[in-house]
């Protein structure tokens, strides 16, 4: 067994001030900086202002002469002589937004730091978003992002979970390989001879018995966006962006879409239903394990040492929070969020 430090989120008299450090891995406890969230989809955003919380962080959104706007304060308030603010806007009370591939992106962090290239690529989204409503659910969790995503990044669990949707674990091969750079953690598994996707067989038409599949996740550790890109043969792919917004220590915003454009109707409308059946089994799951989390008593949070995804997700992850502690928010030379990753996700095999 192996144990991870854990990055104690203590408050302290700024927003960027270091933390303190505890000795086992608490997934409510990261508050990642000088990164952009995708807090809401965009055909949501109007003139009516809607409200979002990133680490208890208040964000008001909505749109102005057709233009997303965001602030820390309700709109009506922008018109007072000193509006209350904090150093995320820099006193300004307005944060940095842009539109990409139907999400509201928002700037969480230093606001002299923000950069338009720090918006993560999804290849398989257009880029002015126009994407057809029903691909689009919003689910919500009741633990922190940084536990939903290392569940994530176990794709086994979908194998007992979701087993009457996506299939049994049975197979003639099952293989995961991880790679990372100081700001992601890519994740593929590959798996040949697997009983057909109940999904597939009673609402996609596929008859075979068997089908090969490979799906590569690839998370952003900062912004909690996690790109996945399942391919299955005989089948279809189902591409889905997923953006963890931690609203606080145990809760979780989720805006998904599940990009089905390339399978035949009705697979195509059905799939992205199923992301509320998904939430409901997973949230059962990661709600028992949170409870650990919420009790401060001592316990080892321990894992096993072959589950390697998981367990780069925790270094990679404590790894960066342990930059920011030390006041350090910059991007690496290996980190490039806005980099192709089409040929990472397989989209070419």
């Amino acid at each position: 067994m192996n144990e991870m430090p854990l990055a104690e989120m203590n408050a302290e008299t700024t927003p960027f001030a270091p933390r303190k450090v505890r000795s086992d891995w608490n997934p409510g406890n990261y508050d990642l900086r000088d990164t952009r969230f995708p807090v809401t989809f965009s055909h949501l955003l109007s003139a009516q202002p809607l409200r979002r919380i990133i680490h208890s962080q208040p964000y008001y959104l909505w749109r102005e002469n057709g233009v997303a706007q965001a602030t820390e304060v309700r709109p009506d308030l922008l018109a007072q002589s000193k509006p209350p603010t904090t150093a995320f806007t820099g006193g300004s009370g307005r944060y940095p937004v842009i539109e990409r591939y139907g999400y509201v992106w928002v700037w969480y962090g230093i606001p002299d730091h923000v950069d338009p290239l720090l918006i993560p690529h999804v290849p398989f989204l257009p880029l002015d978003g126009k994407i057809p409503r029903y691909m689009q659910r919003t689910l919500r969790f009741d633990t922190s992002s940084p536990l939903s995503i290392e569940n994530l990044i176990d794709l086994t669990h979908a194998d007992f979970l979701h087993a009457k949707t996506i299939g049994e674990a049975e197979s003639a091969s099952d293989r995961v390989e991880v790679e990372w750079t100081s700001e992601t953690v890519t994740r593929t598994r590959i798996v040949t001879q697997r009983s057909v996707a109940p999904i597939m067989r009673w609402i996609g038409g596929i008859r075979a018995r068997h089908q090969d599949f490979r799906s590569t996740l690839h998370v952003h550790l900062r912004s909690g966006v996690a790109i996945s890109f399942p391919r299955f043969r005989p089948g279809y792919d189902i591409p889905h962006v997923q953006g963890f917004v931690p609203v606080g220590r145990y809760r979780s915003h989720v805006d998904v879409t599940q990009y089905t454009a390339a399978a035949p109707a009705p697979f195509r409308f059905v799939m992205p239903r199923t992301a509320y059946m998904f939430q409901a089994e997973d949230n059962l799951a990661v709600r028992l394990q949170t409870e650990r989390y919420v009790d401060d008593s001592e316990r080892l949070d321990l894992h096993s040492r072959f589950d390697k995804p998981g367990i780069r997700y925790r270094f990679q992850l404590e790894q960066l929070a342990e930059r920011q502690r030390r006041g350090d928010f910059s991007y690496r030379p290996d980190a490039e969020p806005g980099r192709d990753i089409s040929q990472l996700l397989g989209m070419d095999r």
